[in-house]
């Protein structure tokens, strides 16, 4: 019994190699047939390299530029509303130019409109200069369809960012105007 549980074990032991052998070509083979596939498909990307440029020009335009334009209308837009560092430097130097002109002896009405008043009025200006040019940039993003490839519709994206860069604008403008005219936040009263 011994001796035939040995020749058992035997010739499993012996099936079970064939079959581990067995296993490992056909995966030696697929491993080929794959390599062989990946490098079919190398010639033929070779060969059609000449045709992708040609390709990519009847695609159009990818709207790059168009989702650009509308990033930089919103951020144009949210600077003039939260104001922007020319702005603040052209403020400043407003004060100054006040403070040196005004004399000592000026009314205190005087003063505070010198030094304050356009400095305030300097601030608004900047705003909707920024306002202004968010507004044309953002029109002009959502006006490019109607002008370029109007087969080709605008991503979706690209025309949520510009309209609100359009609302910001007007938005800033109108702050602008407020604070320029004096309407919002007028300057203190000194009688």
């Amino acid at each position: 019994m011994g001796t035939k549980t040995a020749d058992e074990t035997g010739a499993e032991t012996g099936a079970e190699a064939t079959t581990d052998e067995q296993k490992v070509s056909v995966a030696k083979t697929e491993e080929v047939t794959e390599a062989e596939d990946t490098t079919a498909d190398d010639e033929i990307t070779a060969e059609d390299e000449d045709e992708l440029p040609q390709a990519a020009q009847e695609q159009g335009p990818t709207g790059v530029g168009q989702g650009a334009g509308a990033v930089v209308s919103a951020a144009l837009g949210l600077v003039s509303l939260t104001g922007s560092w020319i702005g603040t430097v052209a403020a400043a130097r407003e004060t100054l130019v006040g403070q040196l002109e005004t004399s000592s002896t000026a009314t205190v009405a005087k003063q505070v409109k010198e030094v304050y008043g356009d400095a305030w009025q300097t601030t608004a200006v900047w705003g909707g200069i920024f306002a202004l040019i968010a507004l044309v940039v953002g029109v002009a993003v959502l006006a490019r369809p109607a002008f370029g490839a109007p087969g080709k519709p605008q991503a979706v994206w690209i025309k949520s960012v510009a309209w609100g860069g359009v609302a910001l604008g007007l938005i800033g403008l109108l702050l602008a105007v407020l604070k320029y005219t004096g309407l919002l936040l007028d300057l203190p009263s000194t009688s």
